[in-house]
């Protein structure tokens, strides 16, 4: 799918609105720091990690008039614990006002793309692709979306104005109205919209799905063996339609629903219950 988002662009917008929860000034810095003291800095990664977020770090950076990180890895590369990730030098007093939201964006950037990536090496010896979902925390789908893709995951939907998704309470709205799916996607496409994704729930509506034109089923809470029959069902009755399995899967199933014939798999535990990657920042005169 096409990125619809500008990436500095978002990194620079959420900087401004990180830095701002921290009020004004930082009068601790200001008490205790004179103005004329420059550091160095070390970033360093106290457990194994995959390394996503330095776009957003340097822009935290930028905000607070620190230079740019040095960065010896590139984001998606894995790195030990006890690698030295980044180096920053310049103003002590404004690394000291970018420590804690630099430190923020990093570990959780950090602890979602390294989720992520055990979920497609779980999945490596298949061709499916792994995937984030819209439970993102609120003000940050761009950030997250982009830590799922430095762990090798792919981008979903990023937003609701340009991929159809039908899902059982739309399946609802439909059957209130009196409107079929077919009414519905054909005026999506009325629209311009090419991704029709629609959510099944049984073996009828993988059938009226795949006649009504969807591109995509996404086959919600089913069990692999489900996965691969209804997916059979719907290749035969529409020849490039894609599979995506998503709910309930874990790294201990992920490879099962991978070998059921899914395209995709998306997995919201990647952004809604990230933990933390554990990333320090020694400051040094």
């Amino acid at each position: 799918m096409e990125q619809p988002y500008d990436v500095l662009d978002d990194a620079a917008a959420l900087a401004r609105r990180a830095l701002a929860e921290d009020g004004a000034r930082d009068v601790t810095t200001i008490v205790t720091t004179p103005p004329a003291l420059v550091a160095h800095g070390i970033l360093e990664v106290r457990a194994d990690t995959v390394l996503a977020g330095t776009r957003y770090a340097d822009a935290v950076l930028a905000a607070c008039g620190v230079p740019p990180a040095t960065w010896p890895f590139r984001e998606g590369d894995r790195m030990l614990a006890g690698t030295v990730a980044g180096t920053l030098d310049g103003s002590l007093r404004s690394m000291l006002l970018a420590e804690r939201t630099l430190l923020n964006l990093l570990q959780r950037a950090c602890g979602i793309a390294t989720m992520t990536r055990r979920f497609v090496d779980a999945v490596a010896h298949t061709g499916a692709r792994i995937l984030h979902t819209r439970k993102t925390a609120p003000g940050l789908r761009i950030f997250d979306v982009e830590a799922v893709r430095a762990g090798g995951g792919g981008v979903h939907r990023v937003d609701l104005a340009r991929t159809v998704m039908v899902k059982d309470n739309h399946w609802r709205a439909l059957g209130q109205s009196g409107r079929t799916l077919a009414d519905a996607l054909a005026q999506a496409r009325d629209l311009g919209i090419l991704e029709l994704y629609v959510e099944v729930e049984s073996l009828g509506q993988v059938d009226e799905a795949c006649d009504a034109g969807a591109t995509r089923l996404l086959i919600d809470n089913q069990t692999p063996a489900t996965v691969a029959n209804w997916g059979a069902r719907a290749r035969s009755r529409r020849q490039g339609i894609e599979i995506e399995a998503t709910g309930g899967i874990t790294l201990e199933n992920v490879a099962r629903y991978a070998q059921a014939a899914a395209d995709f798999i998306s997995i919201g535990a990647l952004t809604h219950s990230v933990a933390a990657a554990d990333v320090s920042l020694e400051i040094r005169g």
